[in-house]
């Protein structure tokens, strides 16, 4: 055999590579694609009959117009609130903007537009990468219903926003993935294109370190210390580890530089109202709850967060790898510890979809049949629930 012929004999495999994952995800994007298309059915019709447009909804209102100002304008755009809070778009991290920007200069659409394209191929993306996930730790099966899942959480309709948060769970969730199989140069690539993406990004950056750490920590000869790790057989893990807080860190100093202080991001976000506390204002809000007229909102909420402990305690104990433990218990405890909005939390648990996977793995041992009419229940209820949200309050 000529050279040329191994050669080619060796890159089939792959080449073939994505085409045989993609034919092997298809039915995962399939009910991905139908639970969303739903979603948005039950909006249009749902918002026609409330005399509002449900494109708008999706692409122009809330965070989109914010996302979309930073597209069309670039950054230094500030609203002075009369309670003397102050909003910049500074909090707003680049990447969608400067997605929704190239693609608005390359095809007639607007920017509000662009970023529906965005988010709802991300979406796409990130389905792919939630299959990959569960197919890899519990089957195929397990695979199409942990995405079909992430598709009909409560306030799915979000995935399908000109907002962040499918962009980022894809790259997320693909960062967590290459963490697993070993891929580190694309795992710290992805991590930092997360980091350019959302503030959540460090979770993904977690994830990354402290795989990296254990893995290197475990290649040591037994009872050896630290100067025994084998470093020169893991170049391309600790190339990983320094590529994956770029994209976090960059923004982050970017800002602090333009505000003429280290901690300029955080001072933004403190005029927003948002922050860390530990989760100190989120208590008081339950105890508020609880103490008057919304008691049952208060105990609402208390169970919702005791289910989502019990979840990642669960997934734990469950043996779930550990990239995707870190992963998932930094979004869940970022989402739980910040103040702000206490509103938004749902979107912000949203790209936690590691607590899905005890529920994708019990579906995938039901009959099909069970399973499916379960998740169209499902569907259908974060349908309704996802247009009366919209065409409400919705999700600032």
């Amino acid at each position: 055999m000529t050279d040329l012929a191994r050669a080619d004999t060796a890159e089939r495999p792959r080449a073939d590579r994505v085409p045989n994952a993609l034919r092997r995800a298809a039915p995962a994007l399939l009910a991905y694609a139908a639970i969303r298309a739903l979603g948005v059915v039950v909006l249009a019709v749902w918002s026609a009959a409330n005399g509002k447009d449900w494109h708008t909804l999706l692409a122009a209102r809330w965070d989109a117009l914010w996302y979309t100002r930073v597209a069309e304008q670039g950054y230094g755009y500030t609203v002075h609130l009369a309670d003397g809070d102050v909003h910049s778009n500074l909090a707003f991290f680049p990447l969608l903007p400067w997605l929704e920007r190239g693609l608005s200069a390359l095809l007639p659409l607007s920017a509000a537009d662009a970023g529906l394209v965005v988010s709802w191929t991300a979406s796409l993306g990130a389905a792919w990468a939630l299959y990959a996930t569960g197919e890899r730790l519990h089957g195929p099966r397990a695979g199409v219903a942990l995405a079909a899942l992430w598709a009909a959480v409560p306030v799915g309709i979000v995935q399908s926003m000109a907002y962040s948060e499918s962009l980022f769970t894809a790259l997320a969730a693909g960062g967590v993935l290459c963490v697993l199989s070993g891929r580190w140069v694309t795992a710290g690539v992805l991590a930092s294109l997360a980091g350019l993406t959302r503030p959540v990004g460090a979770a993904v950056v977690a994830a990354v370190w402290i795989t990296a750490a254990v893995t290197l920590w475990r290649a040591r000869p037994e009872g050896d210390g630290v100067r025994a790790i084998p470093w020169g057989r893991h170049r391309r893990m600790l190339l990983g580890v320094l590529l994956a807080p770029l994209g976090w860190l960059g923004y982050v100093l970017w800002v602090g530089a333009r505000q003429g202080s280290l901690t300029g991001y955080f001072d933004v976000q403190g005029g927003w109202g948002n922050g860390f506390d530990g989760g100190l204002a989120f208590g008081r809000f339950i105890r508020d709850q609880l103490a008057g007229p919304a008691f049952l909102a208060g105990l609402a909420l208390l169970i919702g967060v005791a289910l989502l402990v019990w979840l990642y305690v669960r997934t734990a104990r469950r043996g779930q790898p550990l990239p995707l433990l870190v992963y998932c218990g930094v979004v869940v405890l970022l989402a739980l510890t910040a103040k702000g909005y206490f509103g938004s939390k749902p979107r912000l648990l949203m790209p936690a979809y590691p607590l899905l996977l005890p529920a994708a793995a019990a579906l995938a041992r039901w009959r099909p049949g069970r399973a499916w009419s379960l998740i169209g229940v499902i569907a259908a209820g974060s349908a309704v629930y996802g247009a009366f949200w919209l065409n409400g309050s919705g999700p600032p």
